[in-house]
């Protein structure tokens, strides 16, 4: 399989990605929306990575995957935390920073 295929495929997972983000109401959704689109980078960095044949490339996604990790884990605990103060995750009902 040739650069274009992994491309087409990259601009596949993040256009869903997209479009989760976009159209889901509930926080998780668009969680998981934001992950898909981080996964798409992450597949563009390891195809050109493979095909330049550098190594970089190819050990760039290993901590760009961890700092999604991270990432997972801190919107998660923030949604925990707006579930239990306003018993809700859809983002249309959150409007804590008004004043």
């Amino acid at each position: 399989m040739g650069l274009q295929a992994y491309l087409v495929l990259s601009a596949v997972v993040f256009c869903l990605g997209l479009f989760g983000v976009i159209t889901r109401r509930n926080t998780i959704g668009i969680l998981l929306g934001v992950e898909l689109m981080l996964n798409a980078v992450n597949i563009n960095l390891v195809a050109f990575g493979r095909f330049r044949g550098d190594l970089a490339g190819l050990v760039f996604p290993v901590f760009a995957i961890a700092i999604t990790v991270a990432e997972a884990a801190l919107g998660l605990a923030i949604v925990i935390l707006l579930f239990r103060v306003r018993r809700t995750v859809m983002a249309d009902h959150l409007d804590l920073l008004r004043g």
